[in-house]
Order: structure tokens, then C-alpha cells, then sequence
């Protein structure tokens, strides 16, 4: 079940993250979200991310309108910028950019003016809501979305922790079509117990099919240099389902 891992995860009993290949949840652009405020702080946790063993990496900055009023024009931008940075001080990396939708007002007029949503790969797009209360309209965002050919992917589900005692939202969700991103952090305690009680529920019940790092900062990145997962946990996890090294 999780043979893929099972031996080739662990490099002198440090986590191997090249299994991935391919991290899809990052705030590495500088000075556009509440992740790298400048290019240095990029081209650091971009290192960073290397040596822990990605090849690939997709910037997904926030599109949350009431704090991050980012367009495709904006993130583009600041992908070139990083992308020719990254060439030049030699970082075998691949970058690449996306963004992480808030589904609120801004979300809808988008997809009612038909305008494109972008995507980690293919039609996927990644998208997220309030980590306080239950908004109303989440599903109808969803169903526009997938009506125009975009499949949703709700970021780390685990986090929304109101949901514990509405667990059958989770497969609502899943079953409208929805994928699933473990923010892998969560495995080892980090966003708090019950967090990790709702990513152990999700791993059991099988939903998710991408992995993330949610790097915002330097904080972040020494967390998952020392990152573990208690066997409890990992004994439950089909890595197999995992698609990173597929994008």
C-alpha cells in the first residue's frame, strides 16, 4: 500500500520529499501575498525547497480579494522575475505559477464574465475558503467552476476544523467531483490536535490525491527540514494515490 515509501522516504532518517517531485501549494512570489515579501526571501526558500529534494515547484500566491487583489498579469509578473532569477544563480529547479482562489464575490463575477482561472496543471484549480465559519455559496462556486471545465482542488480540507462535526461536507465535496490537497505539515502537528485528528479522518477515508507545502517563510522550511510523521499516522497513508510527480 505505501511500498512506493516505505523505504526510499527516509535519508538518514530525514523525510525524502523528491518522492513528490512536485510541490503545488507554495507562496514563494515576492511581495504579492503574506508569503517571500522580496526576491532574496524567494530565492532562499526556493534553495530550500530544492535541497529537500523538489524539482518542481508551483506558486500558488492568494487571490482573496479583500486583502490580495491579485490578477494573472500580477503573477506572471513576478514568476518571470523569479524564473530568470532562478537561471541565472544556477538553482536546477523548475518554477512554475497558479494561485489560490478564495471562493467569495470576486471568485463568482470571475466565472460569470467567463474570465480564465489559472491552473497547477491542466484544468486544476486550487482554491479555498474560510477558515472560521461555513460560507454559504461554496458549492455553487464549485459547480460554475466545474460547468467551465475546471476541477476543483480544495486546499489542506484539514484545516477547517468547524467541519468535525459536519464530516459529511467533506464527502459532498468529493463526491460534486472535488480533489483533495493534504498540507503535509499537518501530519506532524503543526496547525494544532485537531487538525491533525481531521487529516487523519480524511488519510483514512482516502480523499487525498495532492500534497503541499503551504511554504510561506523561512519558519515553514525548517519545519520541513525536520519534518516526521508518527507511525501511527503513516501506517494509514497510500502514498500511491499521490499524483505530485504527475503535474
Amino acid at each position: 500500500m505505501f511500498g512506493l515509501f516505505s523505504k526510499s522516504a527516509l535519508k538518514k532518517d530525514k523525510f525524502d520529499f523528491s518522492v513528490f517531485k512536485t510541490d503545488m501549494h507554495s507562496h514563494i512570489l515576492p511581495g504579492i501575498d503574506d508569503g517571500a515579501p522580496d526576491l532574496d526571501t524567494s530565492l532562499a526558500l526556493i534553495r530550500g525547497m530544492r535541497a529537500l529534494g523538489y524539482r518542481k515547484l508551483i506558486a500558488t500566491p492568494h487571490i482573496l480579494w479583500d486583502m490580495y487583489r491579485n490578477t494573472p498579469d500580477i503573477i506572471r509578473e513576478k514568476l518571470e522575475l523569479v524564473q530568470e532569477a532562478v537561471m541565472q544563480q544556477g538553482i536546477d529547479v523548475e518554477i512554475g505559477a497558479a494561485a489560490e482562489y478564495f471562493l467569495d464575490d470576486h471568485v463568482e463575477e470571475l466565472l460569470q464574465k467567463k474570465e480564465p482561472l489559472l491552473t497547477i496543471s491542466g484544468n486544476k484549480v486550487l482554491a479555498e475558503f474560510s477558515l472560521a465559519f461555513p460560507s454559504m455559496n461554496i458549492k455553487s462556486i464549485l459547480f460554475e467552476m466545474q460547468m467551465q471545465g475546471y476541477q476543483p482542488v480544495i486546499a489542506h480540507p484539514e484545516r477547517y476544523i468547524y467541519l468535525q462535526r459536519n464530516k459529511e461536507f467533506y464527502d459532498e465535496l468529493r463526491n460534486i467531483g472535488c480533489l483533495f490537497q493534504l498540507n503535509i505539515l499537518a501530519l506532524s502537528g503543526r496547525y494544532g490536535k485537531s487538525v491533525t485528528e481531521l487529516a487523519v479522518h480524511l488519510l483514512k477515508n482516502g480523499f487525498y490525491t495532492l500534497a503541499g507545502t503551504d511554504l510561506h517563510h523561512a519558519a515553514h522550511l525548517d519545519e520541513l527540514n525536520h519534518f516526521h510523521i508518527p507511525d501511527t499516522i503513516s501506517k494509514l497513508i497510500d502514498w500511491e494515490k499521490f499524483v505530485n510527480n504527475q503535474l
